[in-house]
């Protein structure tokens, strides 16, 4: 079997965080097997563990040449872990993986969260007379929990989070080979040099994407939201709505650009969504002070604070809430709109303070898996911290966060920098400067931002028109339609030859 993720990233703590790994310099099955019943309860729910073997460690980290393990005695570990495995009540069955590093072999044992939980495990488990715990992690330790701990890791029993449960409307087929491979790529995984259109089955049970049923196997709804072209097919309105208010929603709600709504996989929708927001909301403003000879350049918005906005908000949402990922613009803000809201075990001050919002539980575990390994997200609640980071340093006032008692939603208002906002939202003046002033007046902003595009490129379609702008087509036909009717604009030559024509101009 080949390790799903890099073996460097793994070891270097890139890809997992520090608490999720285990280094042992040898084989030692009855301390490998507590922490392999602590990763398989998955208390915290962040996606299991990997116990390194053959691995010195300092301080949490993984020193380096690996000092490995006698080959000759993976043979024999084999052979045992089949009788350990057999000890966890109820069973369980870890992953086991060969690698070859610094020209030596180690074990990487793959703990997922059990589908059973909670597990016990003997506390020797080579002892002859064999007493059962739970076991849970703390920090770095695996502990048998106590008390309250014990009582909430039996509340887990049956309790999987969404996307890491089996879907039988999943098929194999709406799995895209392109983007698991893409993926595995990106991720330096050995699973990339393997066949995907032969071994699709083998290479999805050994990223544990397949959950085991009577009657075979069925696909975890995390495969069709990080791999699948049209996730929305199994999750309703899985999507993203961009709507802007050049004039402010309340100022003036009838003035609105409605975009293209955002589809595809996860990874897709956040590289469209801020892709759009970056080409057509991001602004650069650069100052040169003249007591200094260093320039000071600041944004409307970070991209950074957008990018953690995005991400957060497919990655914490109720997937089977069937709405959709709002995003709002106005000249003063941007509001990124969520369902449902932060975990109860968020207090309420926490949330209206906008710091840092750390929960006991993690909605969509496995999507945070991949996410991070694709660098898009750093988990253990960085989020909120990271946008009011890159907000301080670009000057921009604080985000604030909304939610409502039952946390049925999440409200995020991430603030436009003060020097944008007196600026005239979505104008190009240099265009639009040659319109007559009575007749600019009536039009709106997407209009204008028609009538740019046809200053650029009469020829544009528009198709083409609603491609570039991320307007729906029925939109963009209707204000072309407009702006015919108010003899600004025509249509010279055919359809497939023509061209447009700005006609109202200052003589």
């Amino acid at each position: 079997m080949r390790l799903p993720i890099n073996i460097e990233e793994l070891l270097s703590g890139r890809a997992v965080e520090g608490d999720r790994i285990e280094y042992k310099t040898g084989w030692n099955p009855d301390a490998i097997y507590r922490t392999i019943c602590a990763f398989a309860n998955d208390f915290d729910e962040t996606g299991g563990g990997y116990i390194v073997v053959g691995v010195k460690e300092e301080n949490g980290h993984a020193i380096r040449p690996v000092i490995g393990i006698d080959p000759n005695q993976i043979e024999p570990i084999e052979k045992d872990m089949v009788g350990y495995n057999n000890l966890i009540r109820p069973y369980y069955q870890p992953r086991l993986y060969i690698e070859e590093v610094d020209g030596k072999t180690i074990l990487v044992i793959k703990v997922s969260p059990g589908e059973r939980r909670p597990y016990k495990v003997p506390d020797q488990i080579t002892a002859k007379q064999k007493a059962y715990n739970y076991y849970i992690r703390y920090n770095s330790s695996s502990i048998v929990p106590k008390d309250e701990y014990e009582r909430e890791l039996i509340n887990l029993a049956n309790r999987m989070p969404f996307d890491d449960r089996g879907n039988d409307d999943i098929k194999l087929t709406d799995i895209s080979p392109l983007l698991l491979h893409d993926y595995l790529v990106k991720v330096k995984s050995s699973l990339a040099d393997i066949s995907l259109t032969e071994h699709m089955e083998d290479v999805l049970e050994q990223m544990d994407l397949l959950e085991a049923v009577p009657e075979g196997w069925r696909i975890k709804n995390v495969a069709a939201m990080m791999f699948s072209e049209r996730p929305d097919r199994f999750f309703r309105q899985a999507q993203i709505e961009i709507v802007l208010f050049p004039e402010g929603r309340e100022k003036n709600p009838n003035n609105l650009i409605e975009v293209e709504p955002i589809r595809g996989s996860v990874p897709q929708m956040i590289e469209k969504t801020l892709s759009y927001l970056n080409i057509n909301i991001i602004k650069k403003q650069i100052i040169k002070p003249k007591d200094r000879a260093q320039s000071i350049t600041f944004f409307n918005y970070p991209y950074q604070a957008l990018e953690e906005a995005v991400v957060n908000s497919l990655y914490h949402r109720d997937w089977t809430i069937r709405e959709p990922v709002e995003i709002t613009v106005e000249p003063e803000r941007i509001s990124i709109l969520s369902f449902s809201g932060p975990n109860h075990t968020i207090p309420m001050e926490a949330v209206q303070k906008g710091i840092s919002l750390r929960s006991r539980r993690y909605r969509n575990r496995r999507l945070g898996e991949f996410l991070k390994e694709l660098d898009l997200t750093e988990g253990r609640a960085t989020g909120i911290p990271t946008i009011q980071d890159e907000l301080k340093d670009n000057g921009s006032p604080q985000a604030t966060i909304e939610t409502d008692e039952e946390r049925t939603y999440f409200l995020i208002d991430i603030p436009c920098h003060p020097d944008f906002i007196k600026e005239q939202f979505f104008l190009n003046k240099d265009v639009v400067k040659d319109v007559v002033k009575d007749v600019v007046k009536e039009l709106s902003e997407r209009q204008k931002i028609i009538l740019d595009f046809i200053s650029e490129n009469p020829a544009l379609t528009a198709k083409e028109m609603s491609e570039k702008a991320g307007i729906v087509p029925r939109t963009i036909q209707r204000d072309l339609a407009e702006l015919q009717t108010k003899g600004i604009i025509i249509r010279e030559g055919g359809r497939k030859e023509g061209k447009w024509v700005i006609i109202n101009k200052k003589e």
